[in-house]
C-alpha cells in the first residue's frame, strides 16, 4: 500500500534569529557595517556560542555587558536585564525556546 501525506510526519526547523537580525542594527556577525560602527559584543561572544540555539551571544545579548539596546550603549547584566525583560527580542526568544531557554549562558564544564 503507498504512503499518503497524512502517513508522514513533517518537521520543520525554523532558523534561529539572532539579535543582530531581529533589530537590524547593523553591529553583528559577518555585517557590513559592522566594519564602520563596530561590532557588538554579543556578536563578539564566543562563549555564549549555541545558547538558545543562537550564534555566539545573538541569542542571550541580555547577559552580555556593553549591547546596544534601542540604539543605546547598555552596560552590565544586573543594570539592564529589568528592561531586556521587556524587549520583543527577549520575548520571542523565551518564546520560542520554552522550558529550555536560559537566562543566563550555561556554564561549560
Amino acid at each position: 500500500m503507498g504512503e499518503t501525506s497524512k502517513d508522514k510526519i513533517v518537521s520543520l526547523k525554523v532558523p534561529k534569529i539572532n539579535c543582530w537580525d531581529f533589530v537590524q542594527c547593523g553591529k553583528g556577525f559577518m555585517e557590513e557595517k559592522a566594519a564602520e560602527n563596530g561590532r557588538c559584543p554579543a556578536s563578539n561572544d564566543i562563549s555564549a556560542d549555541g545558547s538558545n540555539g543562537g550564534k555566539n551571544g545573538g541569542r542571550i545579548c541580555w547577559a552580555i555587558a556593553g549591547t546596544f539596546c534601542e540604539k543605546e550603549l547598555k552596560g552590565m547584566y544586573a543594570k539592564k536585564i529589568i528592561s531586556c525583560r521587556s524587549c520583543s527580542f527577549f520575548k520571542t526568544v523565551n518564546r520560542e525556546e520554552g522550558i529550555y531557554f536560559h537566562l543566563t549562558p550555561p556554564k561549560n564544564p
